[in-house]
Order: C-alpha cells, then structure tokens, then sequence
C-alpha cells in the first residue's frame, strides 16, 4: 500500500523522513547510522529528497507562549458568493497576515477556516475589528478559541 502512495521511496528513504521529521538537526552521520547506509549515500539521498521536493524545508519550532502567542483560535469563513474571483481576494487577504498560521479551503458549514494565533481575547478582538470582519466578501465569521492542545503540527504517517 504504501509503496502505491510513494513510489520512487523505498524503505530507506522512508526512514530518513520519518527521522528528519522527528528532528530535522540530526547529523548526516547520525542519520546514516540509523538507517544503516554510509555517510555519503545517505547525503546523496537527503539531498534527492529535498530536492524531488519530499522535505520542503528545515524550521526551528518555536514555543509560541514564550514569543507571547499564547491563544489560538479557529475561524471559520463564510463568503458572500462562492467564485473563483471571491476565494481569490480572501487568500490574498489572508497572505498578508503572519498571524494566521493555516488557511483552509474546506466542505461543510465553512468556506475556509483559518487557526490564527495570536498574544490573548484582547489581541484578537482587535485583529477581529480591524482585519476580519473587512476580509473581502466575507458573509460571517464564526470563532472558536482553543482551550488545550491536545496534539498539534504532528508528525506525517506515511
């Protein structure tokens, strides 16, 4: 099945995204001992990886309480009409904003639905009255603030 999924992947390369994504610092040489190739294969294939476009990059993650972005919320979208030159004005919108982390084109009760962090209640109410009750052609916007954390930006299964 998997095989089916990613055909150009076999077992090694699997095991060199499955560890770089548990810690995208992990040493060439650590990497290949766990894999169990040399050193230069497993460059080799690293590099095919990225450049195939398998791993799109490397990023720090950053505890976002200590940066004072301490309160998500997810918002769902409604637009006026739904057209192609509609969406198309809320995603640009929505590109220029570095707090919203994810935009979603979704199916269901929402046309998109956005998670946007932001320093607290106050912080967004003011990005909701300044930003998104202006996003263009936006009908209603619907909040949710999130309370805990359960499991985010977990690793892919594949």
């Amino acid at each position: 099945m998997k095989d089916s999924i990613t055909p150009d992947l076999d077992a090694i390369d699997r095991n060199i995204l499955c560890l770089l994504q548990g810690n995208g610092r992990m040493s060439n040489a650590e990497l290949a001992e766990r894999v169990n190739v040399s050193a230069a294969t497993c460059h080799r294939r690293t590099q095919r990886l990225f450049q195939d476009g398998y791993i799109r990059g490397v990023r720090a993650e950053i505890d976002p309480v200590k940066v004072g972005l301490g309160t998500i919320a997810l918002v769902g979208v409604v637009l006026d009409r739904s057209t192609p030159e509609s969406f198309a004005e809320l995603e640009d919108a929505v590109k220029t904003m570095p707090m919203v982390l994810d935009c979603h084109l979704v199916a269901g009760d929402f046309d998109y639905l956005l998670k946007i962090r932001v320093e607290d209640m106050a912080d967004f109410n003011r990005l909701h009255a300044e930003k998104l009750i202006a996003f263009p052609g936006v009908r209603q916007a619907r909040t949710f603030f999130v309370i805990k954390e359960v499991k985010d930006n977990g690793p892919l299964a594949f």
